[in-house]
């Protein structure tokens, strides 16, 4: 169970976080100028070198943990996805899964790397791994079975910023004026949010896992999946960024320094009512400003998850959940329990 960021306290988030199913979303695929044409050959520029994509593929293998969220945004269905975790129908979220249809890719599996052979023998026509922990040897073996996009360059192993790998899928797709469309349309509904709430502007905010794993609870500095976030106008929290020891990694607090934690609002990624009560029973859990004042939020695991994935898809499934949330947080008055947002 290999994962997140490949930092241990990512792979026990893999085990932990919710398997929930939640409600099926109405998902729209990207809309734009360039929606009903495509651009072939493609050239993709990525860590690795240059990847050209001859003619549009029909048979996409996605070996990254999140990938298929935005091949399926821009109106294709892959033949292969990878497990991350949830176990969720096909390794597809409820965000994603009116766009999936009645296809049914072949679920990879990754707790020992690649599978090269497996991936072979699906004879795919194009390999999608931005988000895959790829290194430059798995990248040649790949590229031998197949064109491969590898993640952006300059960016850590796993999930590097959701718009940049957009734009790398979306040019290999030969859509690459659709994936600005998704984009824009992921941002703007961000920044309309954020006008409709001026008072989230400023508020400093921590986004922390559901729990204490070895005696430490990972907590996210800013630029690592907090843009559901900032992009609402918060500041995150700049003594946990201030903590991180290297880019796109995770903070991992002891309990008696549970006092950083601190914010105007927390974000716990719980997915059940057990973990909030876990949290409480820690003693110093209970003492943190935002958590007498009732200005933390719990999340589902399905909600959980979407935060998580980071894609376009995932993110205005977030926006939508989550909003009314963080209003009752900033007023003082979110419920410490575990809200489910699944069903609406």
């Amino acid at each position: 169970m290999s994962r997140r960021l490949l930092l241990p306290a990512l792979l026990a988030v893999a085990a932990l976080v919710a398997t929930g199913c939640g409600g099926e979303d109405e998902a729209e695929p990207a809309t734009g100028p360039a929606a009903a044409s495509a651009a072939f050959p493609a050239t993709v520029e990525h860590r690795f070198g240059t990847t050209t994509v001859e003619q549009e593929p029909q048979r996409i293998a996605v070996v990254g943990l999140t990938e298929q969220d935005t091949v399926l945004a821009l109106g294709f269905k892959p033949i292969a996805t990878t497990e991350w975790y949830g176990d969720q129908p096909h390794a597809v979220w409820p965000w994603a899964r009116k766009l999936l249809g009645d296809a049914k890719p072949t679920v990879l599996q990754m707790r020992d790397g690649f599978d090269f052979e497996q991936i072979a023998s699906l004879a795919p026509d194009l390999i999608i791994g931005t988000n895959a922990g790829m290194r430059e040897r798995d990248y040649e073996k790949l590229s031998k079975i197949a064109p491969t996009i590898a993640s952006p360059k300059d960016s850590p192993d796993y999930f590097s910023r959701w718009d940049r790998q957009v734009e790398l899928v979306a040019a290999a797709l030969g859509k690459p004026e659709e994936g600005e469309a998704l984009i824009r349309r992921v941002k703007d509904r961000y920044a309309a949010a954020a006008a409709e709430h001026p008072d989230f502007e400023g508020k400093t905010a921590t986004f922390s896992q559901n729990g204490f794993y070895d005696g430490l609870i990972y907590v996210y500095p800013e630029g690592v999946n907090t843009e559901f976030l900032t992009y609402l106008g918060f500041e995150m929290n700049p003594e946990i960024t201030a903590l991180a020891e290297q880019p796109g990694t995770q903070v991992g607090i002891s309990a008696e320094r549970l006092d950083t934690l601190d914010a105007d609002v927390i974000v716990f990624a719980t997915e059940k009512p057990a973990d909030v009560g876990r949290l409480f029973e820690e003693p110093t859990f209970g003492l943190l400003d935002a958590v007498k004042g009732d200005r933390a939020v719990y999340t589902d695991g399905t909600l959980a998850g979407a935060i998580y994935f980071m894609t376009p898809l995932s993110l205005e499934y977030a926006l939508d959940r989550l909003v009314p949330q963080l209003r009752d947080a900033v007023d003082g008055k979110a419920p410490r329990r575990v809200v489910d947002t699944s069903g609406g």
